[in-house]
């Protein structure tokens, strides 16, 4: 109903825990937000692994009793939204499987960009495919390694892939996580005490799910890094030079939840600041009140409300709890899919000039809807303010992006974006100033590709990516 981009999954992985899939199970529910088509868990007790993944939401599947059934030491779990027309139980994660090398599961959080040549080469060796996911890419290059060893297996694999992805593999006896060298995608890695002095590890794609079970973060897996946990301890190294570093802008504007960690810093901080500097560069002098699109677009507007002086209310309020399906009434209702998720709190908006806050526009539809909301809610000006700069090209490293024909701003200039969403003035937040606020302006450590076309890796097969990604 939100026209929104969307991360296409979250990963967790824990080793050394005796609870280690209830563990796992939590860390999955903190990183829902990530993705609602599917989730699924891989545990291993040292020599078998078992699995379990279904399509819906990480509460409705994993009840106590398929829990009951999962003991271990070691789990991965994941969480998944696929693009549209892709949301098929076969490409739920973990992928678990036994080749060569022995039992062995994956998660993945990403996408790669030369995914379609490699399996086309698989094929024509005679490999099998039974989804249409990056990630079965990966396990087929795995099991067609010369290498003996899984660690040597698995570093050949990941010298063949291009693109974005933090990995959580699950063997026997064993757990390996890496992560890409431009590192895209976050991962973060912690640890939790046990008793008699003993240590769990544990890796997430956010901070966040380290909150839930009581971990503490320790750092971020580096990009181009592959750690490998077994009986013989831990084992950090480098599988390729760190590349220029890319990560993803977004988590920051939009993906993370802002209680997180990412990249190593607060994704609160980020917001807040990206509204203060847009209440700079696009103030609204004639603004009695601040409301944020709730719920991605609260930090920014409390940050703008800060510097601005203007009073912050969250006139519009969001229902949690609307499903994936409801029964839309016979006679039509204008506007009825963001009435049913949003709704003025009218006395606070009746007569005043008021500024929205987001953080995004994609197509522009839903900002429209939301502006008509706000008015008829007798609002005498609406001002539309984004925390970020306008989307220009589609992202191709494991965001579920539109093509660039359905991209609002490819297309439009500002102020015909304006009078198409209906607001009195718009404003976005400029490239510079995005880069300030997540405290990157002489760094360099971060992907704008979404607002600039200009992509860190190179891509192929262009057509390819644009009707086939979002394989996570």
């Amino acid at each position: 109903m939100f026209d929104k981009l969307h991360e296409e999954c979250g990963v967790v992985a824990i080793y050394g825990h005796p609870e280690a899939a209830n563990l796992a199970y939590l860390g999955l529910y903190a990183l829902q937000h990530r993705g609602q088509e599917s989730a699924g868990l891989a545990v291993s007790n040292g020599k078998e692994i078992e699995c379990y993944k279904d399509l819906g939401h990480v509460a409705d599947i994993f009840k106590p009793e398929v829990l009951g059934r999962l003991p271990g030491n070691m789990a991965i779990g994941h969480t998944r939204y696929s693009t549209a027309g892709d949301s098929a139980f076969l490409n739920a994660q973990p992928f678990s499987v036994r080749c060569n090398k022995g039992p062995l599961a994956v998660a993945h959080n990403g996408n790669l960009t030369n995914a379609n040549a490699l399996r086309r080469s698989l094929e024509s060796d005679g490999a099998i495919f039974q989804a249409t996911s990056d990630t079965e890419v990966i396990l087929h290059l795995v099991a067609h390694s010369r290498e003996r060893s899984l660690d040597d297996a698995l570093r050949d694999a990941l010298l063949q892939i291009e693109g974005a992805y933090s990995l959580v593999f699950l063997a026997g006896n064993r757990m390996i996580v890496a992560r890409d060298p431009h590192g895209f995608r976050p991962l973060a890695m912690g640890q939790l005490e046990l008793s008699g002095q003993k240590i769990c590890y544990v890796f997430a794609s956010e901070t966040c799910a380290f909150d839930l079970i009581g971990a503490t973060y320790m750092c971020d897996v580096e990009p181009g890094e592959m750690v490998s946990i077994g009986p013989d301890g831990m084992h950090r190294e480098r599988f390729v030079a760190p590349k220029n570093r890319a990560h993803c802008v977004f988590e920051h504007v939009y993906f993370s939840r802002p209680d997180s960690f990412v990249f190593g810093r607060s994704v609160m901080q980020s917001r807040e600041k990206m509204g203060r500097l847009l209440a700079k560069a696009h103030p609204a002098p004639t603004a009695e009140l601040v409301v944020p699109v709730p719920d991605s677009g609260v930090a920014a507007a409390i940050g703008f409300a800060e510097e601005s002086g203007t009073p912050f209310r969250q006139a519009l309020i969001r229902n949690h709890y609307v499903g994936r399906t409801f029964i839309e009434p016979s006679q039509a209702i204008r506007d009825f899919g963001v009435k049913l998720k949003l709704n003025p709190v009218k006395h606070l908006i009746k007569g005043k000039s008021v500024v929205l806050v987001d953080d995004s526009i994609v197509r522009g539809t839903t900002s429209r809807k939301i502006v008509r909301m706000v008015r008829s809610a007798g609002a005498r000006e609406v001002h539309l303010r984004i925390s970020c700069p306008p989307t220009l090209s589609p992202c191709f490293y494991g965001v579920d992006t539109p093509t660039k024909r359905e991209l609002i701003a490819a297309n439009q200039s500002i102020d015909e974006i304006r009078r198409f969403v209906e607001a009195d003035s718009l404003g976005y937040l400029p490239l510079n100033l995005l880069r300030q606020a997540v405290d990157d302006d002489d760094r360099f450590d971060y992907c704008y590709a979404c607002y600039t076309g200009d992509y860190p890796t190179d891509l192929y097969n262009i057509d390819e990516l644009m009707t086939g990604r979002g394989g996570q």
